[in-house]
């Protein structure tokens, strides 16, 4: 009954939906007043999605000149009978819900190229663009003058590959890939390759070119583009000497020719495609420099010249292999965060000890380039706005920076101090840095898991012989940790788990474990840089106790408010017999079990806590609901053995005191405008912290406390870990430490430097470390 029910409403909706546009088609009136808008068709419309972008100067990453590519070519869109109907039909094919407002007269610059639509009519509810009514595909009487803009909501439509990104744009029809391919043989087997003949991809083929007029700027974009902050020069001489070698090898053919010889013999066919070009150093892209290509019918591709040779110097991270004597250091007082591969992240700046955010106003490529070179990448390959990597916590430092490319750290870059109204953390600035390509995805792989992101880890490893075969990796005390190091050798992302046991994956015919006794920090960038036995000993060897990760592109990411634990600080002496729950839940320190209850009293340490997640994926426990444990004392589920460790430490680090707090139950207290909260305790409803909320644990609730009952006057310091145990996944466990000064006279109690983990200089840390008086745990 139920399927013959559907099959009429199916049949319905047909009808309805062919007859309705036919009918809105002849009733709607025009207003244009030139000719008679029509639907756009174009080929489009009968398969790939017609291409949006924003551009423009200056805007953010949800504003700008709207431009379409259509027929192989950008263009845009003019002015004439505009509305904001039009612009929430192009912000939602953009990915975000809606529109704000549009802008007419190129308020974001003057386009170039085709004016592909004018006098666009549409009525707001269709999918695209091109089914808007309009003149028809480039039948314009408009100028650039007229190009018209868009102002996006800044919400994100669930699912939609992000698109808040300022790219370079460049014609890469031209350019599209870009090598060196070195000549010294030994050169061949390292990675990275730093130096070699420039190689641009040509139809099938990879073709060079011609080094006559070639500069170091030149050479600078190339190697910022492979990934290398800094370019050096070539010894031309040998690279002449090898090039003449090879001419006279030809006048003697039965002469062997060697490896350098043969290369250079190649080069002596037409293999030149590019005969000049004009860096000015700043680019990001060499299709973005002024280019000469060869003309088909040229008799002489490159007289007086031979092919480009370009050396780069990698940075600190990727010298392993190269053994350069000079080693250059990168910046101490700029830094990424929240990023899920190498090279990218959210940019963070150090100002009088303390770390702070950029504000993503006019945040451009250059500005990105100059952030991803001082810190010993290449240039950037995208830069970010938006919170793209996460929100920051601290201070927001820089607005409006304009750096020109060649800056040396991007406090040389003109910008603007803000205040706290011109800027929130939803606009921090963020980067993708080009890197040297290192190979490290080819010794790894996922079998059996249901999508790519997931599966049993298999690694490439070699026998006593030398011979390659692929296997497995011992899950004994495999972790999220370790799992983190795996996805972002995948290219992955993020960790979302790590498995010990991956008996439900059985994708493979690989057995045999090849590693074991793996332990990884989470910062490097393959697991062979990781701990490991040196010969395999693994107690459960059999495959199905191989480890296994789930990789995802999103991960949660909590941090405490460090300045509300220093301002809601005090001390209460609480009696024995309001704390039976406390004592049930584990709360007290040991010597409350020999106490006589319910007479007397326990001294307590308390302050509120409030967690915010500023990731970009909710946090969940990891437990589903039905091994949450119910807790009758108080009336909740508890959804994580352990959510927080609170500690009192002496100056040598060993615990004094201590509380914990188990998830009390994670919710949403509150949230920041805009952003609905979805996780309740009440009525066993779900648990966890929304991207952009905040879990408030008050001061006067249960456990939120440290017993400090046999604790002696002196100078301590506190200290909350949030997920201690990283059960549940992050995109940072850095900053989920938080610290303070903590003076205690016996009656009173005093916090001074309430910071997270990672908020301070290496300077500012030691500073904390030697507070006064804490030497001799004595009041100073």
């Amino acid at each position: 009954m139920e399927k013959s029910r559907r099959g009429v409403q199916l049949a319905f909706s047909l009808l309805f939906g062919l007859w309705l546009p036919c009918c809105l088609t002849q009733t709607t009136p025009s207003n244009a007043a030139s000719a008679t808008p029509t639907p756009s068709p174009s080929p489009q419309s009968l398969g790939e999605r017609l291409k949006v972008r924003l551009t423009g100067y200056p805007r953010k990453h949800n504003e700008g000149r709207v431009e379409l590519f259509y027929k192989g070519e950008w263009g845009t869109i003019c002015d004439d009978d505009f509305s904001i109907s039009n612009a929430n039909v192009l912000c939602r094919q953009l990915g975000f819900v809606s529109a704000t407002g549009w802008t007419h007269s190129a308020k974001y610059g003057k386009g170039q190229g085709k004016i592909w639509l004018d006098n666009v009519l549409c009525n707001g509810g269709e999918k695209s663009i091109e089914f808007c009514k309009s003149r028809g595909w480039g039948n314009s009487d408009c100028t650039h003058d007229e190009d018209a803009g868009v102002v996006c909501k800044d919400e994100r439509i669930p699912g939609f590959v992000d698109s808040n990104v300022i790219d370079a744009h460049v014609d890469e029809n031209k350019v599209e890939e870009v090598r060196l391919r070195p000549v010294v043989v030994t050169a061949k087997k390292k990675l990275p390759v730093t130096e070699g003949v420039v190689e641009v991809k040509f139809k099938e083929g990879w073709v060079q070119i011609c080094d006559v007029g070639w500069t170091i700027k030149n050479t600078r974009v190339v190697c910022g583009m492979l990934g290398f902050p800094h370019e050096r020069k070539v010894n031309k001489n040998f690279y002449k000497h090898l090039k003449k070698r090879a001419a006279e090898k030809v006048s003697r053919p039965k002469v062997n020719v060697s490896a350098g010889g043969r290369l250079y013999l190649e080069r002596q066919k037409n293999h030149f495609h590019i005969h000049s070009v004009a860096c000015t150093g700043t680019e990001i892209h060499l299709a973005a420099c002024p280019l000469e290509f060869n003309k088909p019918n040229a008799t002489s591709t490159c007289e007086g010249g031979m092919a480009a040779v370009v050396s780069c110097m990698p940075g600190p991270l990727f010298m392993q292999n190269s053994g350069m004597k000079k080693k250059l250091k990168t910046s101490s007082n700029v830094r990424l965060k929240g990023g899920a591969r190498l090279g990218e992240g959210r940019v963070e700046v150090l100002k009088d000890n303390e770390w702070g955010t950029v504000c993503d106003d006019r945040w451009n490529l250059q500005s990105a380039s100059v952030v991803c070179r001082e810190l010993g990448f290449g240039s950037a390959k995208e830069a970010l706005t938006g919170a793209r990597m996460g929100q920051g916590m601290g201070p927001i430092y820089m607005n409006e920076v304009k750096c020109l490319g060649q800056e040396k750290s991007i406090w040389n870059c003109p910008f603007k101090n803000i205040s706290s109204e011109d800027c929130q953390h939803v606009e921090d600035a963020a980067v993708r840095c080009n890197i040297p390509y290192m190979g490290l995805e080819n010794t790894i792989r996922l079998t059996g898991g249901r999508t790519r992101y997931e599966g049993r880890l298999e690694v490439l490893g070699s026998d006593s012989n030398g011979t390659e075969s692929w296997g497995l990796i011992c899950g004994e005390n495999w972790s999220t940790t370790e799992a983190m190091v795996a996805c972002r050798q995948l290219g992955l992302g993020y960790a979302n788990q790590g498995l010990q046991e991956t008996w439900y994956w059985d994708g493979s015919n690989v057995t045999e474990m090849v590693m074991s006794g793996v332990k990884c920090t989470g910062s490097e960038m393959s697991l062979t840089q990781c701990q490991h036995h040196k010969t395999v000993n693994c107690q459960k060897a059999a495959a199905k106790f191989s480890a296994g990760v789930i990789c995802s592109e999103t991960a949660s990411d909590l941090i405490l408010d460090a300045p509300l634990v220093q301002q809601t600080v005090y001390i209460e002496d609480r009696p024995l017999h309001m704390l039976y729950c406390a004592a049930e839940e584990d709360c007290l320190s040991k010597s409350a079990a020999k106490a006589n209850w319910p007479y007397g009293h326990r001294r307590l340490l308390r302050f509120s806590s409030q967690i915010h997640n500023i990731g970009r994926a909710d946090f969940k426990p990891k437990a589903g609901r039905h091994s949450w444990v119910w807790h009758a004392c108080h009336g909740h589920y508890h959804s994580m053995n352990i959510f927080t460790h609170y500690d009192l430490l002496n100056a040598n680090g060993t615990k004094v005191a201590e509380g914990h707090k188990a998830s009390f139950c994670l919710e949403d207290s509150d949230c920041q405008e805009g952003v609905s909260k979805r996780y309740e305790c009440a009525n066993f409803g779900d648990q966890g912290i929304t991207v952009g909320c905040w879990d408030l644990y008050r001061h006067d609730i249960d456990c939120q406390w440290i017993d400090i009952t046999d604790v002696k006057p002196g100078n301590y310091i506190m200290q909350i870990v949030i997920n201690p145990d990283h059960e549940v996944a992050e995109s940072d466990f850095t900053n989920n430490a938080m610290k303070c000064n903590c003076k205690y006279d016996g009656h009173r109690i005093w916090f001074h430097n309430c910071h997270v983990g990672d908020a301070f200089s290496e300077e500012a840390e030691r500073r904390f470390e030697k507070y006064p008086g804490q030497l001799n745990n004595q009041i100073s």
